[in-house]
């Protein structure tokens, strides 16, 4: 078991990341374009738990219905691509995100 794995392996029941997953999408998508079961696959060991398809596919149809994720299709892969605008979402959101939750962070480390 790695490292990531043990820290996700025991979600705490107070936290509900469901609220993140159009974010930790976007997110993966600037690594690389994937495919619907990739981007499941990546986020399971991002968040200790992969999404279901009634979860995923609906956030991935917002995302591309708000322009922020485009498809295409390779054989009978239909792989996710971020736009141009979902490149300057995901920065506006990194940006959001670190000035949110930058006093959580730096009080968290002072403790170790």
């Amino acid at each position: 078991m790695t490292e990531k794995d043990e820290c996700c392996s025991n979600i705490p029941d107070c936290c509900d990341m469901r609220g993140l997953l159009s974010f930790s999408i976007l997110w993966l998508l600037t690594k690389r374009d994937m495919y619907g079961q990739e981007l499941a696959e990546e986020l399971g060991k991002m968040r200790g738990k992969r999404p279901n398809p009634g979860t995923l596919y609906p956030a991935l149809k917002e995302l591309e219905k708000r322009g922020l994720v485009e498809t295409r299709k390779e054989g009978r892969k239909k792989f996710y691509v971020l736009a141009e605008s979902g490149r300057t979402g995901v920065v506006e959101a990194c940006e959001y995100f670190c000035t949110v939750y930058a006093d959580i962070f730096r009080e968290y480390g002072a403790d170790e």
